[in-house]
């Protein structure tokens, strides 16, 4: 199948849509000010409203210092199951006393940059909320799309080099709507309104993607438009031999770009060559590279210099950018497909305009305090340097084995002032339960230093290992 055919294919499904008054649109409106100063204002163009910083200040250690209350504690230490209800007190959600709190460093959140506690983000959250409160309720297609996600779009495609970009409530609910309308093109080009085996269209999924992912391809394959092949986790040559057996004709590819459990990358390069030879549709979910990889934090397929080759991009906007949402990248007739046929897109309401006025302040102060990214990999070198665990990534997977043994470490860590948490299954397969690591650009060389002490004493650096996780493939 050539290159180009998915391009047609999507033409003509949008068209099919358009037959039948199917085909929705979006209609970004101005929301009044509370302040009576009119419709919305275009913000940030000259970047004038968004005050960025040459290294760390004092409130970036919020986004890495946390406290946990002493009933929390205790009941974590020994492991007794919790709803949160210890937690509801006065005081919990004012000033910490430090009496009745425990302080914990964080190194479990996804907030890579440190940006959830950057002032000039949280100005452009508590500006939007003083002017027009949360904005519209309701879904995009209805009246919850603004001239403020309008502009996060736009600043979001032009990040990931793409036409058009489409913004969403979730992650997980971008993931969704782009597999359901990847789906949807076979019925919608199936004479008969249900398409034939040869008509539907081939998902191939890497076995370690994410529930998103799984759940988006689930959907469509119990809609009746995919067929769903499960590759081992990066194999390019398992990948290569099925693709090269299936004599479907419309083929998709569809895999994280870093994935989050074992912190390692997708092969990018070989991808792109497989997509070369077999003319494969290649969507890409780069919700842990967003913002940190890149030299202009442009993501996984910007490092390895093969963003032309990504067709669609996934992406969230609550790990780097320290914010809420979701997000598509892709062309023009793409995005027309996804906010007509994407069920999780269509019937959630969208973010409000708060989120996504400090989304768009996100994007700004990433993209200009390239500092941040320096600093975390920064972090990584120290982190390989100091305990001798070859790492590629903020995400470090210190496989222990069985469940017992991380619940173990986990409590260690507790007890030495580290949040890091046992990932056991379903999360993982059976006896490859670990401690997931996670570093950010708000941590210090100290830091780094502390927790790679504490962990010597729970674990053996040299008997973590990677136990072969497709082995237990998700779908």
């Amino acid at each position: 199948m050539a290159d180009n055919s998915w391009d047609k294919c999507v033409e003509e499904a949008v068209n099919v849509l358009e037959s039948r008054q199917l085909l929705r649109s979006l209609r970004p409106i101005c929301v009044s000010s509370q302040k009576d100063e009119g419709m919305v204002r275009s913000r940030g163009k000259e970047g004038d409203e968004y005050k960025v910083f040459d290294g760390m200040s004092q409130w970036d250690r919020t986004s890495v210092e946390v406290s946990v209350s002493i009933p929390t504690f205790h009941k974590w230490l020994h492991d007794e199951p919790s709803n949160g209800e210890e937690s509801l007190s006065g005081e919990a959600l004012g000033e910490c006393r430090k009496e009745r709190f425990k302080k914990l460093l964080l190194f479990s959140g996804n907030d890579y940059l440190g940006l959830s506690s950057h002032p000039t983000i949280a100005n452009a959250a508590a500006s939007a909320v003083q002017e027009y409160g949360m904005g519209p309720k309701g879904s995009a297609l209805i009246c919850g799309y603004t001239t403020y996600h309008r502009l996060l779009e736009s600043s979001l495609a032009e990040l990931k080099k793409k036409e058009d970009c489409l913004v969403c409530p979730t992650g997980f609910s971008a993931n969704m709507a782009a597999m359901v309308a990847i789906g949807s093109v076979a019925s919608l080009l199936a004479a008969s309104g249900k398409p034939l085996k040869d008509e539907k269209v081939a998902i191939f999924s890497d076995a370690l993607n994410h529930a998103s992912i799984i759940d988006g391809i689930r959907l469509a394959e119990r809609q009746g438009n995919v067929e769903v092949f499960v590759y081992r986790h990066c194999d390019m040559y398992h990948l290569n031999s099925l693709l090269s057996s299936c004599k479907m004709k419309r083929k998709v590819v569809v895999t994280d770009s870093l994935f989050s459990m074992d912190g390692d990358f997708a092969p990018m390069q070989e991808l792109s060559k497989l997509r070369k030879k077999h003319g494969f549709l290649l969507a890409i979910d780069d919700a842990h590279g967003t913002f940190v990889c890149g030299e202009n934090g442009g993501g996984v397929a910007e490092q390895f210099n093969c963003e032309a080759d990504v067709d669609i991009c996934v992406g969230t906007l609550s790990k780097a950018a320290g914010c809420h949402g979701g997000f598509i990248a892709c062309s023009k007739k793409w995005k027309q497909l996804i906010q007509s046929r994407g069920r999780s897109f269509i019937f959630s309401t969208a973010i409000p305009i708060p989120m996504a006025a400090a989304a768009y302040a996100a994007v700004v102060v990433a993209r200009k305090e390239g500092w941040r990214r320096k600093a975390i990999w920064e972090r990584v070198k120290e982190f390989e340097a100091l305990s001798g665990v070859r790492i590629s990534s903020p995400i470090i997977s210190l496989v222990v084995g069985n469940q017992e043994k991380a619940l173990q470490g986990s409590r260690y860590l507790l007890k030495s002032g580290f949040h890091v948490m046992a990932i056991r299954p379903p999360t993982v397969p059976p006896n490859s339960c670990r401690l997931r690591v996670t570093l950010s650009a708000t941590h210090t060389t100290e830091d780094v230093k502390k927790l790679i002490t504490a962990l010597s004493s729970c674990l053996d650096f040299h008997n973590t290992n990677h136990i072969p996780s497709y082995l237990s493939p998700k779908l």
